[in-house]
């Protein structure tokens, strides 16, 4: 699992930035935004995939998180 943050980006989207690789890319969807649940897969600019743990409500962005790569 790697660490990753996410922010909230100019166009009102959101940013997805992982620091060991100096990698940052706008998500083009995440699987839960409701603000009962926030999180699990998100799929990036380019068609990468990666899943987050569901949270309970949406957070305050940036945020730090643990993510997995989903193949």
């Amino acid at each position: 699992m790697a660490n990753i943050i996410i922010s909230q980006a100019a166009d009102g989207g959101l940013t997805f930035y992982m620091p060991k690789k100096d990698l940052e890319v706008p998500v083009e969807s995440l699987e839960f935004t409701q603000p009962e649940k926030w999180g699990g897969e998100l799929t990036l600019a380019g068609g990468q995939r990666y899943y987050i743990d569901p949270l309970d409500a949406i957070p305050s962005l940036p945020r730090s998180l643990r993510a997995k790569r989903m193949d």
